[in-house]
């Protein structure tokens, strides 16, 4: 494993020591260091070979929301909506950064760039894909498509055409909640899914439980399946 601060950011590159060539490369933000968990599970189920770039220390209700968003209840935090400023950061130093590891320490070549994310990272991973062309695949587990008009602005533009697969999935008891917001994250996911498969390889994946359950192991199965 590398590490490196990039404008405060934390970023881990894992990798296997092995003869592979070229290699995919996913980038997932995470809440809270779940990098090192992510990567050992991909390890123990033997997925398919490839480089995961764990980025932390994010302003998670900031760098990950698209636009401003008021709390949804008494002590929850607002969200101002930076993921533009992340997203260029990414673009323009991150993956810079990243590349050039892999190439000169490394020795390998990248096949391509994926980006995956949970909750709030998920609606973030899908929303690079209309921002950027740096991502070829998108991994949205438990992502928040019930983010106030973000359904809207999916199906009103136009995602990047070089994305080929993207993934969704939830718990099924997600849309279980008191929040009237929350209740829609099911039917939006859905129809977020069944508009962008149109025109691209998608799936959307039920998981037992809420929001809460089995955070790494739904992250987990949808890098499994973005690497098929």
């Amino acid at each position: 494993m590398y590490t490196c601060k990039i404008d405060q950011k934390n970023i881990e590159i894992f990798y296997n020591e092995n003869d592979c060539s070229t290699v995919p490369v996913i980038i997932l933000n995470t809440f809270n260091n779940e990098g090192n968990e992510v990567w050992q599970e991909c390890q123990k189920q033997k997925i398919k070979d490839f480089i995961l770039v764990a980025i932390s220390e994010i302003d998670w209700n900031d760098d990950m929301t698209p636009w401003e968003c008021p709390p949804l209840y008494k002590g929850d935090s607002y969200c101002h909506g930076y993921a533009d400023k992340h997203l260029k950061l990414i673009e323009e130093e991150i993956t810079p950064t990243v590349q050039k590891y892999i190439n000169d320490k490394l020795q390998k070549k990248i096949a391509y760039f994926g980006i995956a994310g949970y909750s709030l990272g998920g609606l973030f991973a899908v929303y690079s894909g209309y921002k950027t062309n740096i991502f070829k695949r998108i991994i949205s587990a438990s992502g928040s498509m019930w983010y106030p008009n973000f359904s809207e602005y999916v199906i009103s533009n136009k995602i990047n055409k070089n994305i080929d697969k993207i993934y969704f999935s939830l718990g099924n008891k997600e849309k279980e909640s008191k929040i009237k917001l929350l209740q829609t994250v099911e039917d939006k996911t859905k129809e977020i899914q069944n508009h962008l498969g149109q025109n691209i390889t998608s799936v959307y994946e039920e998981n037992e439980g809420n929001h809460f359950q089995d955070t790494t192991l739904r992250v987990v199965k949808g890098i499994k399946w973005i690497l098929q």
